[in-house]
């Protein structure tokens, strides 16, 4: 699907054809609409890049002065999914004629920026226009970790509660989202600092101190996503620990409440015997079975009392 856009002094309008200083939004082309991208001077690579899972952050440059930026973006799935947050390409080429973002999956980046909720955002001003997404990627990483934790407390609460392999899993999905979102932030930090180090936005000192925000956002990311990604670890060992001490715990009385249980069966087993003992001419011995049954398995269970067995 393939949306235009431009800015003018109402806000960002919706076009019908491409035309200078317009943004051509792109979601999971189709091979008619690939074409038509073509046709309009990008190079086939650009537009298949993002369309690949598995493709990683980095830029391009050619010789007529257009620049292809891949950079991974966070993408929430749902809660119910197997991986609630995963990272997806999102490839954003700048001509001199016009700004084209394309992307497998529509995502809340893009969304936001094509709602007019991004203040101060103009599709003429190319290299602030990619800024922005750039700072809108961060940002929403910085957020998706926030929501991530929240999560992982809650399912740490309950997971004190009832300690079930349903909470440790819900764990372990979220610390797989955390390595997702490591490895993409790495990434788009060596895109950045490759950006830097172009001297692309030397022109105008906002784009670089701009430049210069989305990068800390970005380090900010990584560092919040390697504390949580360590904390989350630690935690999901100790309830680990916490889970096989308890499970020690269960058998450890099961054992004790079974060697309990069978005294009363090896003493009337004995006296049940088809042959003569001392008690054998008493009508009242029964009770002095039981008797003896009583004060032996009280014995037993002062024993393993005092060893904490039970």
């Amino acid at each position: 699907m393939i949306t235009i856009y431009k800015t003018e002094d109402t806000g960002l309008k919706q076009l019908d054809d491409v035309e200078k200083g317009c943004w051509v939004h792109v979601i999971d082309p189709n091979s008619d609409e690939i074409e038509q991208l073509t046709d309009l001077g990008v190079p086939q690579d650009w537009i298949t890049y993002p369309l690949d899972i598995d493709e990683m952050s980095r830029s391009e440059r050619e010789d007529d002065g257009s620049l292809f930026v891949l950079l991974r973006v966070p993408h929430f799935q749902g809660p119910k999914s197997d991986l609630p947050y995963v990272t997806i390409p999102l490839g954003i080429i700048i001509t001199n004629r016009f700004i084209i973002t394309i992307c497998r999956w529509d995502n809340n980046i893009l969304r936001e920026i094509a709602s007019g909720a991004v203040r101060g955002l103009s599709t003429t001003k190319h290299n602030r226009f990619l800024l922005r997404i750039l700072l809108s990627n961060a940002t929403k990483y910085l957020s998706y970790l926030r929501e991530l934790n929240k999560t992982v407390d809650m399912l740490e609460d309950q997971l004190q509660l009832s300690m079930k392999n349903r909470e440790m899993l819900e764990l372990l999905k979220h610390q797989k989202c955390l390595v997702y979102f490591t490895t993409a932030l790495k990434s788009n930090e060596l895109m950045l600092e490759r950006l830097q180090r172009s001297q692309l936005f030397r022109m105008y000192p906002e784009d670089e101190d701009l430049l210069e925000d989305v990068i800390t956002e970005n380090q900010q990311a990584i560092e919040m996503t390697n504390i949580s990604s360590n904390i989350l670890s630690s935690m999901m060992d100790a309830f680990a620990s916490i889970i096989s001490n308890n499970l020690n715990f269960v058998m450890k009385f099961l054992t004790s409440v079974t060697v309990v249980l069978s005294i009363p069966t090896i003493i009337v087993g004995f006296f049940g015997m088809n042959v003569d003992h001392p008690l054998s001419a008493y009508p009242s011995a029964y009770l002095i079975v039981i008797g003896i049954i009583i004060v032996s398995s009280l014995l037993v269970i002062g024993i393993f009392a005092r060893r904490n067995w039970f």
